[in-house]
């Protein structure tokens, strides 16, 4: 396969370090940064969240696999992908024939810890519902396990627990260097 366009693609659950691992890469190498549910909050005028709530995930999804298209054209950046994007439709084809795909692994105690006290993440509505720790972290397994199968497809995979920021940037940077 080679390399249409220059774009590297961060896939991975919610808390795995997409956004804040993408803009310090992008920093790194010289190439734009873009996250693709700020930018579907940008030109909705709209919240994730509140498209969610009042609109539907299957409406939300339907709107990401449009921005996603529009996106897929883009040269020297890194963007960073909502947790399920990669599992719906056909987005995992537009990914895989417009850059590369690297997906940030996290376990699901990981992705708890720095996702506890967040209230916009609408797949995981923890603080309202008061869950024990447990019971959530029972949660984000299942939903992690339900999009493997599409995370694994992708070029690259990386580990994120236990990494330093600075150090994850520098490793990952590394290891995609040869599609760049």
């Amino acid at each position: 396969m080679s390399f249409k366009s220059k774009i590297i693609y961060l896939t991975g659950f919610m808390g795995s370090g997409k956004t804040t691992i993408g803009q310090i890469l992008a920093n790194k190498i010289g190439w734009d940064f873009l996250d693709l549910d700020r930018l579907i909050e940008a030109e909705t005028g709209r919240k994730i969240s509140g498209i969610f709530e009042e609109m539907g995930e299957a409406y939300f999804r339907q709107l990401e696999t449009e921005y996603l298209n529009k996106v897929s054209v883009y040269q020297d950046h890194i963007i960073s992908l909502g947790g399920g994007t990669i599992a719906f439709k056909d987005n995992l084809n537009i990914l895989k024939n417009s850059g590369r795909i690297v997906y940030l692994k996290t376990s699901p105690e990981n992705v708890y810890l720095r996702l506890r006290f967040k209230t916009d993440r609408p797949v995981l509505k923890m603080q309202e519902e008061q869950e024990e720790r447990a019971t959530v972290i029972a949660h984000i397994t299942t939903l992690m396990e339900n999009r493997e199968v599409f995370y694994s497809q992708a070029d690259v995979i990386f580990r994120t627990d236990n990494l330093p920021m600075g150090k994850a940037v520098d490793l990952l940077a590394k290891q995609i260097d040869r599609y760049i």
